[in-house]
């Protein structure tokens, strides 16, 4: 069945969106390089899986544009007309050639590059970045949402106090260049992901974002109640919301890695993940509940959050992902996640 009938409203940016948003680093060869075939193929399940046009997220540091100039390739080759597919582009990395050996941008995370990043965040740098990213769509598809990239990481990589706010400046300068953008009919919605969520809050006092991106931190195991009010404040203010990152990069789902670093079992705060992640997983063998469907279950529980952004890099994940959107979780389930200190007694969005 498709998602059609699970489109949300965005906030107040007038877009409607299905409740499963893909992501796209894998096109730009996160870690590995998978065969032109199997990115057509996933591209062909965004449609087949989907009662109306899909939404994909991309941005230009995802291969240093390689991502958007496959997705460009991959839509013509499939037919599908521009506005079949909606399209986000984080906004904020810039192409240029490749002089060294890897890229720099982002070293031994991208496979097989012919490109290197860098960084442009400011009201001309944004502009740049949003050109190019329409022209490795090909020139004919152009994203409808847009954002500036990582502004968190931006932001902790000052020197000092006057470079942060510096910083800050740079990255309301480029929102200033995306709101103008939106103005002239060019975007529909202009929004802001990022890791800290922190970061969202204090930029959304300088600019009314018509939708946010938590990633990492709205997840059956990080869900502290100041992040769910302000997720609550942005529901009554008309803010659209999108969680990602819900499987706290694939630890809750049996990964080594928590939050994109290793675990080490030796280390003690890292012996009490391992033991949160044991508790968690005999609920849901109790109950017969894979841990991953039930992280999607539970990023979804709010009805502020329009939609998840999934990852999948097989094409058959796609269709299990969306058949996770109906499955009936017994109430017995959570309430013995919330007795076991799994979830939060203050997350009151459960059955």
């Amino acid at each position: 069945m498709g998602q059609n009938q699970y489109l949300r409203k965005l906030g107040n940016s007038g877009l409607s969106v299905p409740r499963i948003i893909y992501g796209t680093s894998f096109m730009g060869n996160l870690y590995q390089e998978l065969p032109f075939e199997t990115k057509l193929e996933i591209m062909k399940k965004w449609f087949e899986v989907s009662g109306t046009a899909p939404m994909i997220d991309s941005a230009g540091k995802y291969g240093a544009g390689l991502a958007l100039e496959v997705i460009g390739q991959g839509l013509k080759i499939l037919g599908v007309g521009k506005d079949d597919i909606l399209i986000s582009n984080k906004l904020g990395w810039y192409r240029v050639p490749l002089t060294t050996d890897e890229p720099t941008f982002e070293p031994g995370a991208w496979a097989n590059l012919k490109n290197d990043a860098v960084q442009k965040i400011s009201y001309s740098g944004i502009l740049e970045c949003w050109e190019q990213g329409c022209e490795l769509l090909g020139g004919y598809y152009k994203p409808q949402v847009v954002s500036v990239h990582d502004p968190d990481e931006y932001l902790f990589a000052a020197k000092d106090a006057k470079d942060r706010e510096k910083r800050i400046n740079d990255i309301l300068d480029a929102y200033k260049a995306l709101f103008e953008l939106k103005e002239k009919g060019e975007v529909k919605a202009v929004g802001v992901g990022a890791k800290d969520w922190l970061t969202i809050k204090q930029l959304y006092e300088h600019v009314k974002f018509d939708w946010v991106m938590f990633a990492n931190k709205l997840t059956i195991y990080h869900h502290p109640p100041e992040i769910i009010e302000f997720v609550e404040r942005l529901g009554r203010e008309g803010v659209g919301i999108i969680n990602s990152a819900i499987f706290n990069a694939g630890f809750l789902t049996g990964g080594e890695f928590f939050d994109y670093r290793k675990i080490d079992p030796a280390s003690p705060e890292d012996q009490r993940l391992l033991a949160w992640r044991e508790t968690f997983f005999g609920a849901c063998y109790k109950y017969g509940i894979s841990p991953g469907d039930a992280c999607l279950k539970f990023a979804l529980a709010m009805p502020q959050v329009c939609a998840v952004a999934l990852n999948p890099s097989k094409p058959s994940r796609i269709n299990h992902n969306v058949e996770v959107l109906e499955l009936e979780i017994p109430a017995e389930f959570w309430a013995e996640l919330k007795a076991k200190n799994i979830i939060g007694n203050h997350f009151a969005y459960l059955p």
